[in-house]
């Protein structure tokens, strides 16, 4: 089993971890984790599958480096608003949302 290999499966399986976390947590935090977890398998999915022979190909470890930053911003953005929302209401759930 090649290295690629290795990244892409751990990758495969991180993703989906992920997304079961946004879909059954209600803490904010826990929810923000679960989607850098996701974050983080679709970034070693795409390391895993750029290497051919042993050699990576740097278009995508370019397009992955960006994507690291933009994860990093998100995040911070995403920790500032909970703690916005936590300063207003002491709380660090989303509302109920009422249906008419």
């Amino acid at each position: 089993m090649s290295t690629g290999l290795l990244f892409a499966l751990v990758g495969a399986a991180l993703f989906p971890m992920g997304v079961a976390g946004l879909l059954v947590q209600r803490h904010l935090l826990r929810r923000i984790l679960a989607f850098n977890l996701m974050g983080s398998g679709a970034f070693l999915i795409l390391v895993g599958l750029a290497q051919r022979q042993d050699v990576a190909d740097p278009v995508p470890q370019a397009m992955v480096l960006t994507g690291i930053v933009v994860a990093v911003a998100a995040t911070a953005l995403a920790l500032a608003l909970t703690r916005r929302l936590y300063a207003l209401t002491g709380r660090l759930e989303l509302p109920d949302v009422e249906h008419d």
